[in-house]
């Protein structure tokens, strides 16, 4: 088990920013529903350049930084990854279908083998 400690905010300023960026993006949408007389390109507009802006605020703040750094650390590592060649992609699919198949086929086997011990012969309904 990991020992990882998790990271709040503390930062009075932070948490002002974090929770500025929530109320930009309420904003927006709150925009988009009231502008609904408007052409839809201005009221996705507004929605987007809400989002748009709460972004910023979020990411000058430091967690904000923190999972910018993370993401970038994760693209990077997606990248180290041996990803499998198509054909060994195509192997695996099938297999799994095949998989699936006869463990399908092995439950119809024994619900109709359970089926028949029940009503056939404990209870003789058919």
């Amino acid at each position: 088990m990991s020992n990882t400690s998790v990271e709040t905010v503390t930062s009075t300023s932070d948490r002002v920013k974090l929770g500025l960026a929530v109320l930009v993006v309420i904003a927006g949408i709150v925009g988009f529903s009231v502008l609904s007389a408007q052409p839809m390109a201005l009221r996705i507009g507004v929605f987007v350049g809400g989002l748009v802006l709460a972004a910023i605020i979020v990411w000058l703040s430091e967690p904000g930084r923190r999972t910018v750094a993370f993401a970038g650390e994760a693209y990077n590592e997606t990248k180290r990854v041996s990803w499998p060649t198509r054909k060994e992609t195509t192997q695996m699919t099938g297999i799994v279908f095949a998989f699936v198949a006869i463990t399908g086929l092995l439950m119809w086997v024994f619900d109709k083998g359970i089926e028949w011990i029940l009503y056939g012969l404990l209870l003789g309904w058919k």
